[in-house]
C-alpha cells in the first residue's frame, strides 16, 4: 500500500454497476504500476481478488485509458466488506465505449495481486 500511495495518484468519480450513484475513486494509474514493476512491454496482467476472481486485462487498456488501482472511495480507505482494499476500476463515463460487460468484468475489486503474464 505504501509503495501504491508512493505512485503519482489520480482521482475521478463515475458511474458504475456496484454503486446506486456516481462515487470517486483515487490511486494510481495501472499503467503508472506496470511502470513502476518494470513490466511496460507486458501484453497481460491477471488480476486476482481475494474470493479467488481473476480476469486478464490486456496493458493496452491501461495505456489507452485512465485506468487506476483505486486505494481510496470518497477520500477514505475501501473496507474489504466494500470491495476493498484496492480496486481496479475504468472511468466509465469519460468514454461510452467503457461502459461494456468486457471492461466492467476487468475491474476486479478485492484486489490482492496483479500478476505480469
Amino acid at each position: 500500500m505504501a509503495a501504491l500511495a508512493a505512485l503519482p495518484q489520480m482521482s475521478f468519480a463515475t458511474r458504475s454497476p456496484w454503486f446506486d450513484q456516481s462515487r470517486a475513486f483515487t490511486g494510481p494509474l495501472l499503467r503508472d504500476v506496470v511502470a513502476a514493476a518494470g513490466a511496460e512491454a507486458a501484453g497481460e496482467l491477471r488480476l486476482l481478488a481475494l474470493d479467488d476472481y481473476q480476469v486478464k486485462l490486456p496493458v493496452r487498456d491501461a495505456l489507452r485509458h485512465d485506468v487506476i488501482v483505486a486505494r481510496l472511495i470518497g477520500n477514505q480507505p475501501i473496507p474489504v466488506r466494500e470491495k476493498g482494499p484496492l480496486f481496479v476500476i475504468y472511468p466509465f463515463d469519460s468514454d461510452p465505449a467503457l461502459r461494456r460487460a468486457v471492461y466492467y468484468s476487468r475491474s476486479a475489486w478485492q484486489l490482492r495481486m496483479i500478476e505480469v503474464l
